[in-house]
């Protein structure tokens, strides 16, 4: 009798089966105005970081129009190697003529395999890739994440292309972790001092944002008034800070992310023993902003490696160098001493070192303020492959009071007009114009920045 009845709701089933199926058209709509919409953007699938990290999310994907549509192509797009998808049951990075029905839904399954244990090189931080769907010749995509290795993510992996704010009443945050930071999205400082100590590798994911902010290149360290960066490495064990893409196509291009940024009125900056790479700008100060940086190497910034607006600024034993700008740049005045410091600007047609004090407001500076500038450059090597490699421009019609530089023990190169290096020279003391005929570092070429003998 059991059995008889089971036979009974098989049949039953079955026969609902055949009946939905039969009322299921196989027409299917070409046209390009229909669309499909999707759970969500932006798959971001979380991994697991104990050894191999695995996990599959799921997509689902609506026809939420009236008619039929055949999803011409659903397929991985970048193809990184890290994903794979499976399309309403179909395992494969590409499938084809795939159906959805009025008003109805399929689901696409993705999976990411990473190792974490293997090098950067191999296994970036943050992996990306791309699902396609074309239906009736329209394009679409949603966005796949994931992360590749042990590290802190901060503020957090969810954090792309948002503002964040870090904030400790006016107290410290340590980061120490042997663990890598990485840093996704823009961070504002406030009411806390961010201390970072010797060794630690800070990378920075960029990406050009656009939001209610505005366009701008994500992967930004900002503070504001109450905001102040303490980085302290060591000879042996310096602080790194560079873009997270570290496959070797990336090794050097510039401009990855936007650098960090000294807003202004923010005080008490303190970077030491660091290296800063691969950025826009390697270090902003903004105005009245005060910083010093002593031992720190910029390189490989799409702009200057650094810009002080109207600001105070105090650098001691730096190497800037490989920048698409200048090497320094001190803007609308303010306070600069520079020592033993090293401005390598080969390659653009920008000064190693420019001086102003003041700044336009429109294109053609019809809207202008100037602010007094107080510039020491003491013992420090100003060179590039331009004719000239010190800038000085002084908005002012006066001079003097308002456009005060000293140039002691430098090496420089700048083949001016003769009234003009004969004004450079009287705030020049011993100091020793370039010979680009005769060998000054080990090897330049190879970033090898040793005096040779």
């Amino acid at each position: 009798m059991l059995m008889m009845r089971n036979n009974l709701i098989y049949i039953i089933v079955f026969s609902w089966t055949v009946l939905f199926l039969a009322c299921q058209s196989d027409d299917f709509s070409t046209s390009s105005d229909i669309n499909l919409e999707f759970s969500a953007d932006t798959l971001r699938l979380d991994t697991v970081f104990t050894s191999r990290g695995s996990a599959t999310y799921s997509l689902k994907v609506y026809n939420k129009s009236d008619d039929n549509v055949m999803i011409e192509s659903v397929r991985l797009l970048d193809d990184s190697g890290f994903f794979n998808i499976n399309v309403d049951g179909v395992n494969s990075n590409l499938v084809t003529n795939t159906p959805i029905y009025a008003n109805d839904s399929i689901y696409v399954f993705c999976e990411v395999n990473i190792d974490p244990d293997q090098p950067l090189s191999i296994s970036p931080f943050i992996i990306n890739d791309r699902i396609e769907f074309i239906t009736n010749g329209n394009s679409q995509i949603v966005t796949l994440e994931a992360w590749g290795q042990n590290a802190n993510y901060f503020p957090g992996k969810n954090n792309k292309r948002n503002v964040s704010r870090l904030t400790c009443d006016n107290s410290e945050i340590t980061w120490s972790d042997e663990k890598p930071y990485v840093i996704y999205g823009v961070i504002f400082i406030d009411s806390c001092t961010l201390r970072v100590v010797e060794g630690t590798r800070i990378y920075v994911h960029g990406g050009v944002v656009s939001n209610e902010f505005g366009i701008y290149n994500d992967g930004i360290l900002f503070t504001l008034p109450d905001g102040t960066l303490k980085l302290k490495g060591t000879v042996d064990r310096p602080i790194i800070i560079q873009d997270d893409r570290l496959e070797p196509a990336f090794e050097d291009l510039p401009g990855q992310w936007s650098g960090l940024r000294l807003g202004p009125l923010s005080t008490g900056h303190e970077i030491e023993h660091t290296v800063i790479r691969n950025s826009i700008v390697g270090v902003q100060l903004d105005s009245l902003a005060e910083a010093e940086l002593r031992s720190v190497e910029i390189y490989n910034s799409a702009g200057s490696g650094v810009v002080a607006v109207h600001a105070n600024l105090d650098m001691t034993n730096c190497l800037i160098h490989n920048n698409g700008g200048n090497s320094v740049s001190i803007v609308h005045g303010g306070e600069a001493r520079i020592k033993y410091c090293t401005f390598s600007n080969f390659g653009n047609e920008n000064e190693a070192i420019n001086l102003t004090n003041f700044r336009c407001y429109d294109a053609f500076c019809q809207s202008s303020s100037v602010n007094p500038l107080n510039a020491l450059i003491i013992n420090s090597i100003l060179i590039g492959d331009d004719l000239d490699e010190i800038g000085l421009i002084d908005g002012t019609s006066e001079g003097a009071e308002d456009f005060i530089y000293k140039f002691d023990n430098c090496l420089y190169r700048a083949l001016r007009l003769p009234t003009e290096i004969l004004e450079f020279l009287n705030n020049c003391e011993n100091c020793i114009e370039y010979d680009s005929n005769l060998p000054l570092f080990v090897d330049r070429l190879q970033n090898d920045y040793h005096l040779d003998s």
